[in-house]
């Protein structure tokens, strides 16, 4: 399955380099050639006070053309390194996924059996942070949320504001949907979210998955799990299913008329692990049983490690040669020592 692409700014470095280093060693050899000129030999039987007069001219001409060709010879020998100016270009693309979430909002997500901090908080509570952190993690994904009970409907659709779609999950709460369990409409929807997505040529999803969060059993809902699994299946979809709460009696909070909680109760869990399980094989996915705060936070790293990402990058490597820059200027130097040597 090849994930959704989605392109990051190309990353840029520069700086200087010499190709042929190795001709900088020729530099060591002008200090050689400047120590031999100056133990030359002067014609003094040819002309009279010829050695006086070769003293003098090469005091008053030598300076100067010692220096241009020295300093000609020298970024002759530069130029010859061949100097270059290069800039990588780092073209980085990520491979994306799209991710529908879908949470179980019935009454029985109430239920306080877990713990964190000493205290007692009920299965929403539970799995809220979770679920956020893993929507942090996943920087390059598009993500989209679906809530049901008794229906479902769509938080949020594909979207990779993760700010945006944070805010819109702390706004959850238990309540805002009629009670019971529809998880195959639930599937059904967040299958619907993802087919306005890209698909491949033969009708199978690209790089997309989805979480089933619930604690219960399909008990409401227009289709079944069942139908709903093959339906992701025939897509290339896979479904991670996650079972929520401890099995046998769990403790209720019962409510006064305000909202407020007055006591509690003993309710029997009723998740359909079977179902869950069966779900995740059909569509290539995995079963996890989440009975408390650490194991939830182990089940969404485990899909997260499952269905990761990797970056492609194509690095560009653009040159510029400064050989002209100092070879002109070079040979010029060189030159007007050339000439001056030759006028004297």
């Amino acid at each position: 399955m090849t994930p959704r692409l989605a392109p990051i700014l190309a990353a840029a470095t520069s700086g200087l380099r010499l190709e042929d280093p190795l001709w900088l060693l020729a530099l060591a050899a002008l200090p050689v050639v400047l120590w031999l000129r100056g133990r030359a030999k002067v014609p003094v039987l040819v002309v009279p006070f010829a050695a006086a007069w070769h003293r003098a001219s090469m005091a008053a001409a030598s300076s100067w053309t010692i220096v241009c060709a020295v300093a000609g010879l020298a970024l002759v020998v530069g130029a010859l390194a061949r100097p270059q100016r290069f800039e990588t270009r780092r073209d980085v693309r990520s491979q994306g996924f799209d991710i529908m979430l879908a949470i179980d909002l019935s009454g029985s997500m109430l239920s306080e059996d877990y713990v964190r901090g000493g205290e007692r908080i009920n299965r929403l509570q539970a799995i809220k942070p979770v679920i956020q952190a893993f929507i942090e993690r996943r920087t390059s994904d598009r993500i989209g949320v679906v809530l049901f009970s008794a229906k479902a409907y769509t938080l949020a659709p594909l979207t990779t504001d993760h700010a945006w779609l944070s805010k819109q999950l702390e706004r959850v709460k238990i309540g805002l949907i009629e009670d019971g369990t529809a998880i195959g409409d639930a599937l059904g929807v967040a299958i619907a979210r993802l087919d306005q997505s890209k698909w491949e040529d033969n009708g199978r999803r690209k790089g997309a998955f989805i979480v089933l969060l619930t604690d219960g059993g399909n008990n409401m809902g227009a289709i079944t799990p069942t139908q709903s699994a093959r339906l992701a299946h025939a897509r290339g979809i896979p479904i991670y299913t996650i079972g929520a709460g401890k099995d046998g009696y769990v403790p209720y909070p019962i409510f006064d008329d305000q909202g407020k909680e007055v006591d509690t109760r003993q309710i029997l869990s009723d998740l359909d692990e079977d179902a869950l399980r069966a779900i995740a094989a059909e569509t290539g996915g995995k079963y996890f049983r989440a009975a408390d705060t650490g194991t939830i936070e182990a089940a969404f790293q485990a899909i997260d490690s499952n269905q990761k990402i990797e970056f492609q990058a194509k690095s560009t490597l653009l040159t510029t040669e400064l050989f002209p820059w100092l070879a002109v200027p070079g040979l010029a130097l060189f030159g007007t020592g050339a000439w001056l040597s030759r006028r004297k």
